[in-house]
């Protein structure tokens, strides 16, 4: 492996994040804003570069959003790797989905990550958990940590932290945006390494050699970030790569860890370990359902969902029982989607639950969610859910963006019907018979 010498600042980013790392513990669960610093090492990935040097097969998985989700950073960084390391082989994970934060993250990390056995997951949901509460993401991201290290505590572990515009101010101020800081304060203490993508994007900016957002051609010698301020170009992916690079580069002489030993003692008070994701099944279904088949158009979603039903039948239902806290519908929403009418322990809910919003009518029509039905329950008592199909088309009206679907729009066939495409039912607890 050849990679040049670090940067001065690079060592003393290092040198601060391990005096840093003797102050975190259990008893200093206290939030504070963390500074802006291009990397932490704490203990590395010396399992992974193990793995590597001894040309193994080395499983590689990216847990986060849309930002993971595309094409840039994620592929750039498992061809760097097997350039780096042409004889060992890399398995991609591809587990990133647009839109979502920790908390689907938590519930799919054994479905879409755990199963395939990864000897390094990068994690990625700074942007989409930002407004999310620190106590919430604590929760949310030590069970993500705590599960892997259970399934193999020689998994290693990278928290990286990906910019969007409204993130600049605490940059330029030197610190890490509040979903960011949460994050690294975590990491500090299960000494799990992290890589800062903010601190290049926003010192090019301010030098005058990028700027972060633009939807037509840029003077020549000027990177342009992205369309949006959030979802990078190609070039911005590419300074998503240089960091991955430093990152490791600083890494690389890190001993392999057993993270067994990180597990004695928790960082919260109670860590969300208790997620499950559990499939529909015909016996929980009344009415005129069909799973989709590879013929139908949204059939790729079957990649995290699995089986995928569907019906536009009034009425139609999806019940059964379970035993928890929380519960969670996992399924796809779209422009002719329908609303749901849900009955919660015998008690119906006054308001319908539209599958679509204003997402569906805008960038993209189609995609992935969740909704939450109930939170907060009695986790030790049993739980009856009735979910049926209502049979009025939705005025989508109210959630479409005027400079982008006319009136005319909406009466067009693709913003009719009432469809319903589930996937799976998230508990926290477990799923009764």
């Amino acid at each position: 492996m050849k990679m040049g010498r670090l940067l001065p600042i690079f060592i003393i980013s290092i040198l601060f994040c391990v005096i840093s790392d003797f102050c975190t513990g259990s008893e200093d669960a206290v939030f504070k804003i963390q500074p802006s610093i291009d990397f932490s090492v704490r203990d590395g990935i010396g399992n992974t570069l193990e793995k590597l040097r001894a040309d193994k097969d080395v499983n590689v998985a990216y847990l986060g959003g849309s930002i993971t989700m595309a094409n840039g950073w994620r592929p750039k960084t498992t061809k760097w790797l097997q350039e780096t390391w042409p004889k060992a082989k890399i398995h991609e994970i591809h587990a990133a989905i647009s839109g979502t934060g920790s908390m689907l993250g938590n519930y799919r990390l054994q479905h879409d990550v755990l199963k395939y056995k990864p000897d390094l997951l990068f994690v990625e949901f700074a942007v989409n958990d930002g407004g999310t509460p620190f106590k919430m993401i604590w929760k949310q991201m030590e069970g993500i940590v705590r599960k892997t290290w259970i399934s193999n505590p020689k998994t290693d572990i990278v928290f990286v932290y990906t910019f969007c515009v409204p993130f600049t101010q605490r940059v330029q101020k030197g610190e890490l945006p509040d979903s960011a800081s949460a994050m690294e304060i975590l990491a500090g203490y299960y000494r799990i390494p992290s890589i800062n993508f903010m601190n290049r994007v926003v010192k090019m900016h301010q030098e005058g050699t990028l700027i972060f957002q633009s939807k037509t051609d840029v003077p020549n010698g000027i990177l342009c970030f992205s369309k949006d301020g959030t979802h990078p170009g190609d070039e911005g992916h590419e300074l998503y790569l240089t960091d991955i690079k430093r990152g490791f580069d600083a890494m690389k002489d890190l001993p392999p860890v057993d993270h067994q030993v990180k597990l004695e003692k928790m960082f919260t008070d109670a860590p969300i370990m208790d997620t499950n994701m559990y499939p529909i099944t015909r016996k929980m279904l009344k009415g005129n359902w069909r799973k989709l088949t590879p013929k139908d158009p949204f059939y790729h979603f079957t990649n995290r969902l699995d089986e995928i039903w569907t019906t536009d039948e009034p009425g139609a239902s999806l019940s059964f029982r379970f035993k928890g806290s929380e519960l969670l519908l996992y399924d796809i929403v779209g422009p002719d989607a329908g609303s749901i009418q849900i009955t919660l322990d015998g008690k119906k809910r006054e308001k319908l639950v539209p599958r679509f919003d204003s997402y569906c009518i805008n960038h993209y029509s189609f995609r992935i969610t969740t909704y939450t039905i109930a939170s907060d329950l009695d986790p030790e008592k049993i739980h009856t859910v009735l979910m049926e199909l209502d049979g009025s088309v939705p005025d989508r009206k109210p959630f479409a963006n005027p400079n982008a679907v006319s009136e005319k729009d909406l009466k067009s066939p693709k913003y009719q019907g009432r469809r319903l495409r589930l996937g799976k039912i998230l508990i926290r607890g477990t799923l009764l018979p």
